[in-house]
């Protein structure tokens, strides 16, 4: 067999050398950003309406776009929620075009007509979604935390794993199959609060990518989503305060220029404050809680071909349970992360980006309950190095190639054991004296987007893994194809088709009621995840994209997956792959979606059926069980009414099948432990053969903004009032088993953890 690092370079190679070489052209490059900061446009759209071609800025605001030689070209720059600009071009030879675009107020923002961003139809991609900042301000939030990912669970494919919580499901896939990135750096745990809030402060957040399908060559290590976050680079003009005040915490965001037009920085932490106010209230407190998180970023331009970039984030949870007859725990988790970057413009075609990166995440948890106490730690340290390049000959070709190296350290460790009867001898986890495992992860890419015809549009490249730890080695191909054919300039159709791998897995693993998780890599007992994923979708686009629809299909296929055996019980001597179990899942579906884009009503709503089956030969007798949150039908409607510059309203409702669950099907008598057992022991056959209730909510949030003056000087607040699930509907957070003291009969009982929440907030910009 040949090199597969060998097949990706010639790939590369063919990739570049099969582009037509393009005489009598002119290349218009630069960047689109916005006038008031010179924060790059991410996607900002730049077209020449005569030629019917253009291209959209990248990740960093770049944009490049090779057009025939013409006496005038006229180009056209838009980007929702700013005025389009227009620019007469009559060189005729390359020219650098840095655009800064001008943000519409509150009443232009509402009477505008849609931009020409018709990406969901004519850009050779499926599964991919941009999330507009100002969708996630606007819809209604929990706690008064606005939340990139309550924003995610009400796309189509997506799932929300626990009621309340951040975590989403995609496609079939567990919740560690979805990558989350923040500027590059990989989010390990990117929660809050048991999950109630996600770890990302929006206020300094510029762009939110997100992909489920159809993932192009330079992402990969997951199986089910990339979650693309950005930071704001910092106003290069004006220093500028923001902050917010909600019922769980305060945020502050700072920025503005170091050197003016040169290089900025931005500062955002956020703080809760639930550990002081019960500290306050109750000095003997049984539950104390805190978390924080601080997001920094510096960028300093060395000229108008090169930037450097250093961004870094820091969030941590700490909490504390002391019940006299009950639960005990200790909890502390957090991620940090930091990411040096070089960017670099050859020319007016050829851009890099250079990373090295560092991450660290590390959970530890301790609880007892009754005469039992289980300890867990789980911490992974990575650095990583990158290079990727994206050339960009003609408005019918974009390459991208580059490789990428991880240095993974993995600190797994868990035990559960009897209270000595003493109470001495307690085992503790020491995280510095656990053992470590080390792994080697590398990979080179290329890819093609080629726009054949007016009709025709293949995206197709070739990613190469090489995973090394302990003692073992994978080197995987995964190919990545996906086709276009337009209909006509407002319908497409797209297929895709891509292999992913996955080489770090989060294993579910359960004490003292309180759901954890272990991180462990591949080995020669633990093989890498493997998926590959089938998609079709219609798209269609109305009224000069003022609406989109889509109507796509779906069929996955998961390889390798990991669950601890039945009846698991970890001591500090156990040998944790040993205590694995490993199967396969197959999930379809298909999803629709429909969206209105600007107006004064703006909004959409998704639909998705689909079913997700999982087949391990040491469950369930070996036999297909449905995947714990399988649910047949899940329908999200969102909306935001306009009514003035000052009030705006949000409404989302959510409406979805229950999880899945086990119950006994029977019950047998024991002798002699009836106080453990109720007298009884549950005879468990099947593997989730039941279905909580249906879960639904009706979400409100009301915004009043308005311009006030302090100090003599003038700033914007607003007011958010909202209400979590409104008519307080008793939704289904778990079931638990009992037993009636008189008639002996068991009984299901469902516990429901969030009614109506109202909340308040306050923001304010300077």
């Amino acid at each position: 067999m040949k090199n597969p690092f060998c097949i990706t370079l010639t790939t590369a190679m063919l990739l570049m050398t099969s582009v037509q070489a393009f005489s009598q052209t002119i290349t218009i490059s630069g960047y689109i950003r916005d006038a008031d900061t010179k924060e790059a446009l991410i996607g900002a759209d730049i077209y020449e309406a005569g030629l019917r071609k253009g291209t959209t800025a990248n990740e960093y605001g770049f944009y490049s776009l090779t057009l025939p030689e013409e006496d005038t070209l006229n180009v056209v720059i838009s980007y929702t929620g700013y005025k389009p600009a227009a620019r007469k071009i009559t060189s005729k030879a390359n020219i650098r075009l840095d655009v800064l675009l001008v943000s519409s107020n509150v009443l232009d923002e509402v009477e505008v007509t849609a931009s020409r961003n018709d990406d969901n139809v004519n850009k050779v991609q499926v599964g991919v979604i941009d999330v507009p900042m100002r969708e996630i301000r606007n819809l209604p939030v929990l706690l008064g935390e606005r939340d990139i990912f309550k924003v995610i669970q009400l796309l189509p494919g997506v799932q929300q794993a626990q009621e309340g919580t951040t975590g989403f499901l995609v496609r079939g896939g567990n919740t560690d199959q979805n990558l989350v990135q923040l500027d590059e750096a990989t989010v390990y745990n990117p929660n809050h609060l048991f999950g109630l809030v996600s770890t990302f402060n929006i206020n300094a957040i510029n762009h939110v990518h997100f992909i489920k399908g159809g993932f192009p060559a330079q992402y990969g290590g997951r199986l089910s989503s990339i979650l693309d976050i950005t930071m704001k680079d910092g106003n290069k003009e004006n220093y500028q305060v923001e902050g917010g005040i909600g019922l769980v915490s305060t945020n502050l965001t700072v920025q503005g220029p170091i050197i003016k037009d040169k290089a900025s920085f931005i500062v955002s932490v956020r703080r809760s404050y639930l550990d002081l106010i019960e500290k306050a209230v109750v000095p003997a407190a049984t539950t104390i809680y805190s978390f924080y998180d601080l997001n920094a970023k510096i960028n300093y331009e060395l000229g108008k071909n090169d930037k450097i970039i250093v961004s870094a984030f820091k969030g941590r949870d700490n909490g504390q349970y002391t019940g006299a007859n009950s639960l005990n725990y200790g909890i502390g988790f957090g991620n940090s992360t930091a990411t040096l970057r070089w960017n670099h413009l050859f020319g007016g075609n050829l851009f890099s980006n250079t990373s090295l990166i560092y991450n660290n995440y590390d959970l530890g948890l301790s609880t007892s309950q009754g005469n039992y106490y289980s300890l867990l730690y789980t911490g992974i340290k990575d650095i990583n190095a990158k290079s990727d390049f994206t050339w960009i000959p003609s408005t019918k070709h974009l390459i991208k190639f580059g490789a990428t190296y991880f240095y993974h350290t993995l600190s797994p460790a868990s035990f559960s054991s009897k209270i000595p009867k003493s109470g001495k001898g307690r085992l503790t986890l020491d995280s510095i004296r656990i053992a470590k495992r080390y792994s080697n992860e590398a990979a080179i890419y290329a890819n093609h987007e080629w726009d054949i015809s007016e009709t025709f549009g293949l995206n197709y490249g070739l990613r190469v893994p090489y995973f090394v730890g302990d003692r073992k080695t994978y080197t995987r191909i995964e190919p990545r194809i996906t086709a276009k054919i337009n209909l006509g300039p407002t319908t497409s159709i797209k297929a895709s088709y891509t292999v992913m791998n996955q080489f770090l897995h989060l294993v579910p693993y359960s004490t003292a009621s309180l759901p954890t998780d272990l991180w462990v890599a591949s080995s020669s007992v633990v093989k890498p995840e493997n998926s590959q994923q089938y998609s079709l979708g219609l798209f269609k686009n109305l009224q000069e994209n003022l609406y989109e629809l889509s109507v796509e299909g779906y069929y996955k296929e998961m390889k390798n997956q990991v669950l601890f055996k039945q009846g698991t019980q970890l001591t500090p001597e156990s040998n944790i792959e040993d205590q694995l179990t490993f199967g396969r899942g197959t999930s379809y579906g298909i999803e629709f979606f429909a969206k209105k884009n600007t107006g004064r009503l703006t909004g959409w709503a998704s639909y998705t059926l689909s079913k997700t089956t999982q087949t391990f030969a040491e469950l369930n007798f070996g036999n297909p069980f449905p995947f714990t949150y399988d649910r047949r039908h899940n329908l999200a409607l969102v909306g935001t009414y306009q009514f003035n510059q000052k009030w705006s309203i949000s409404v989302n409702f959510v409406l979805r099948s229950g999880n899945a669950y086990t119950i006994p099907p029977g019950r047998i008598p024991v002798a002699g432990d009836g106080t453990l057992y109720d007298g009884y022991y549950n005879d468990y056959t099947t593997r989730n053969n039941a279905r909580l209730n249906a879960y639904h909510r009706l979400d409100i949030s009301l915004s009043y903004k308005k311009e006030r003056t302090i100090f003599g000087k003038k700033y914007d607040s607003e007011w958010v009032f909202g209400a979590y699930n409104i008519y307080s509907r008793l939704n289904p957070y778990f079931v638990y088993l009992t037993v009636d003291p008189v008639t002996k009969d068991t009984q299901a009982i469902q516990v429901s953890l969030l009614p109506i929440v109202p909340s308040v907030s306050y923001n304010f910009k300077f």
